[in-house]
């Protein structure tokens, strides 16, 4: 970027609050009444894809730019940018047109119009984020003098850290489980916020130069956002309660040493602390592009937005209604309303949530059921719910952008024939089984016994398994592998060929930041928004401390594994980093991009079993290390994400990220430990429902895949080594769709399209199924497609804040049902609940039945 063009943006937007009147935290002026444009100026607004207040700003300070500046900016822009499905294709055409164009530099006076539109769009650009999404609900302006580190932030967030914790912890191994997401103490800080600002005294101690207040004012949202920030780290239940409860539990691994404290502290704060490491050395390439937008951060931020807003502004709705509702009032509305709805399909009428309709008219229909159940079909229904839970469980409709929820359902409604066909075909023996499930079954079609071919070290005792049974998969559950291999192939093969650029300029940065003498290249050849400059004011992280805090995660888990009888190498924890390495970034860009995660668990079972054939403890280590590390580095980094929007200091950031995971984990830990003492836990007679579903279905997965191993089910002459082609047919799709991207580059349908989410969408089967994915599309459809194009002050305004009081009212709901009703065992028992379960809905119907006492498949003795 042009040194001279660096400088005036920097100062106009210091000032820029006094020349256009100070903007509330969504960007928007503290008046009522809207400016009015001229006809040239409407046109050039709808265009550039802007909100009249946006479009007014950046008009303001686009008088500044020289043509030469502006065609400077905009070619680095259009380089970075003319592929980005997130940005409107008809913008990109009119900067390709702008910058083909050389008539404009030799005779500028024949095109003021266009050369009018160009600065604005550079100003947008610089001043404010690209994104339309982003501007709605994160201010462009900032004020370092605000409190955000404060003694009240850090009481109430170390307060929601342990209780969530707690919660989660406590409940996760209930059936149901209940889980608090991070907008229940995001709601209830706010109060209590604002409490302690009416009852503390305004009396502190100064360190190092810097006064600390019990009340050093209003409770404002950067108090509030790291309050936030603080909870949401600590409502992930370390993973490794997994598989302490595994090694724990007679009807498991039964191995009572995994009862030491030391043991289960050191391997939870090992596993949790590598994946928050490798988010803050990976931020160059996550968090800092603008590019990286992560819709989930975005829902967050517009809840902050509706409690700190002071401003608001008309918006033109459908149909010639103008809304006048604050922020704040319309999520009260939406949550309140949402809070008493959800008592329907989750406790009173069942059958909301998942209506089976079809089903109802013949429920022992096997063949009907196969294509339109709700529970155990393909879901095949264009009216399947009216549980907004449902509705977003695999993507929010209002969070991630229209693309990403078309191209999964097109994805996930392309691979149902594959299902199909599988399935009335007889392959791999799944017309014996239930058509969608994720549960492995044996050649009688019952569910498999997998401790029946263990030994006393939880080892594969091959002669049990030669005389017990070969575990077979439902056509739901091979689909879903076939599509797991194809995208992890798919993600690295779009990430070299889509954003290889961005990769490199991200190294080369990180490379320089060790590099003092080159510190002065970092960021060279890039666009910097509006926050990343802003967010200069602030002290950066030093690589170093992310540095250290890796070194020292590494040590603690290898010291546990080396230590205590794991079966399992301390190389297991640097294969958990490199794996991590290899997909964090071009995964972490696809799903800050669409707001769809690539998971790692199956790649990390598929190469863990196959170094430990046989051994099924060490493959809870291989999942630990190689699968939830990267999950948690991408969950943190949303985390960071959220407070460069929001302009929270780095380095506060840092410590609200280390102290709630230090204080989540001893809770964590402390809870599993005592679970495991509880009679009969994980088992039909457990107290208080704690029959551990996700934690059995854990035990089975790597007990599957680590002891029966994917050497024999995908090895050569495995049962399923045909799924295999899923890894060239993910590199596959990515290449077809990237050259018909050259070749017809303004084609919106190729634009949209997204191989990667595609592929993503054949992941969502078993037991899962259309379902839970079709009623976001037309949801979708109506947010992003229509409002947005057509009343964007409107979409900008509500769109986020709607997604965040419909998941906080579901959230707050769910907690007073749990603990009112279900927990103390009160239902409603009437068809509306019942019907759910009716016929095969109930009581899965294979295609075909089996003889008494007969089996498919090989016979004993003889498998692979």
């Amino acid at each position: 970027m042009p040194e001279e063009i660096e400088k005036p943006v920097v100062q106009e937007q210091e000032h820029i609050g006094g020349a256009l009147g100070e903007k509330s935290s969504s960007g928007h002026k503290d008046s009522d009444e809207p400016p009015h444009l001229m006809v040239e100026d409407q046109v050039a607004e709808r265009d550039l894809h802007v909100t009249e207040d946006d479009f007014l700003e950046a008009r303001e300070l686009a008088t500044t730019y020289t043509l030469e500046e502006v065609r400077d900016l905009l070619s680095t822009f259009y380089r970075l940018h003319k592929r980005d499905p997130n940005f409107p294709l008809d913008v990109i055409e009119k900067i390709e047109a702008f910058l083909h164009n050389d008539d404009i530099l030799a005779h500028p006076e024949k095109h003021e119009q266009q050369i009018s539109e160009m600065k604005i769009q550079a100003a947008l650009i610089i001043t404010n984020s690209p994104y339309a999404e982003v501007r709605s609900v994160v201010s462009p302006h900032d004020d370092p003098t605000m409190p955000c580190s404060t003694i009240r932030a850090w009481v109430l967030g170390i307060l929601f850290s342990g209780s969530i914790a707690f919660i989660n912890s406590f409940f996760g191994i209930r059936q149901p489980a209940i889980y608090v997401t991070s907008n229940v103490p995001q709601l209830l800080a706010y109060p209590l916020g604002k409490l302690l600002e009416w009852l503390l005294p305004d009396v502190g101690i100064t360190l190092f130069g810097v006064r600390h207040s019990l009340n050093p004012g209003p409770f404002n949202k950067k108090e509030h956002m790291l309050i936030t920030l603080m909870a949401s780290i600590a409502k992930s239940t370390p993973y490794t309660n997994n598989v302490i409860l595994a090694q724990v539990l007679p009807q498991y691994f039964n191995q009572p040493w995994a009862l030491n404290f030391g043991y289960q502290l050191l391997i939870a704060l090992s596993s949790n602390f590598i994946g928050y490491s490798l988010a803050g050395i990976c931020r160059r390439f996550l968090v800092y592009p603008s590019y990286c937008v992560w819709p989930q951060a975005l829902v967050t931020i517009a809840l902050n937005s509706a409690f700190h807003t002071e401003g608001n502004i008309l918006a033109l709705g459908p149909f010639g209604i103008t809304w006048r509702m604050s922020r704040f009032r319309f999520f009260l509305y939406a949550f309140v309303f949402m809070f008493i709805y959800f008592w329907f399909p989750n406790y009173i009428f069942g059958a909301l949530g998942l209506f089976s309709w079809m089903t109802w008219i013949a429920p022992n229909n096997a063949r009907l059921n196969h294509i339109t159940g709700a529970v155990n079909g393909l879901g095949f229904n264009p009216l399947s719910t009216f549980d907004w839970n449902i509705f977003t469980f695999a993507i929010d409709p209002l969070m991630a952008p229209f693309f990403s929820t078309f191209n999964l359902f097109i994805g996930m409604f392309l691979s149902m024939f594959i299902i199909i066909a599988i399935y009335y075909t007889n392959t791999y023996e799944t017309a014996y089984l239930p058509i969608n499930s994720n549960e492995p079954y044996d050649h009688y079609g019952k569910r498999y016994n997998v401790t029946s071919i263990l030994d006393s070290r939880g080892i594969i005792d091959n002669e049990k398994y030669q005389t017990y049974s070969q575990p077979y998969l439902s056509a739901g559950y091979v689909t879903y592998y076939m599509f797991s291999f194809s995208t992890y192939s798919a993600a690295l093969a779009y990430g070299f060929l889509y954003h290889r650029l961005e990769i490199m300029m991200g190294f080369r940065d990180l490379v320089n930041s060790f590099r003092p003498s080159k510190k002065a290249e970092i960021e060279k050849g890039q666009v910097l928004d509006v926050h990343n400059r802003l967010m200069r004011k602030y002290r950066e992280v030093p690589e170093w401390w992310y540095m250290i805090v890796l070194v020292l995660s590494v040590a603690l888990g290898c010291a546990a594994i080396a230590h205590w009888p794991t079966y399992t190498s301390p190389g297991v924890v640097f294969y958990g980093i490199g794996l991590c390495l290899v997909f964090m970034v071009p995964t972490g860009i696809i799903y800050a991009m669409t707001g769809i995660e690539t998971m790692l668990d199956i790649l990390a079972e598929l190469i863990g079993g196959s170094f430990v054939q046989g051994n099924a403890l060490a493959l809870c280590f291989f999942k630990t290390y190689g699968f939830v590390t990267c999950s948690h580095a991408l969950s943190f980094s949303i985390d960071l994400k959220i407070a460069h929007y929001v302009k929270i200091s780095p380095r506060f950031t840092f410590f609200a990220q280390m102290v709630p995971t230090l204080v989540s984990t001893f809770v964590s830990v402390g809870i599993v430990s005592y679970q495991v003492h509880l009679k009969d836990i994980c088992t039909e007679n457990a107290p208080f429902k704690f029959t551990c579903p996700s934690q059995t279905s854990f035990f089975t997965g790597v007990t599957l895949w680590g002891t029966v191993g994917p050497k024999r089910l995908w090895g050569v002459g495995g049962q399923y080594a045909a799924t295999l082609v899923g890894f060239p047919l993910g590199i596959a799709v990515v290449v077809i769709f990237w050259v018909l991207g050259k070749y017809f580059p303004k084609n919106r349908v190729l634009r949209a399209t997204h191989p990667v989410a595609l592929l993503n969408g054949g992941m969502y089967w078993a037991p899962y199924n259309l379902c839970y994915i079709w009623p976001a599309v037309p949801v979708a459809f109506l947010s992003w497609i229509y409002i947005k194009k057509r009343f964007l002050t409107l979409w900008s305004k509500y769109n986020f804040v709607l997604s965040a009081a419909f998941s906080a009212g579901i959230a707050i709901s769910a907690i007073i049902q749990f603990f009112a009703l279900t927990y103390r065992g009160i239902t409603l028992d009437w068809w509306g609940n019942n019907v759910v379960n009716m016929g095969c809905e109930g009581t899965a119907c294979p295609l075909k039945k089996l003889p008494e006492g007969a089996f498919f498949g090989p016979a004993p003795g003889h498998y692979n």
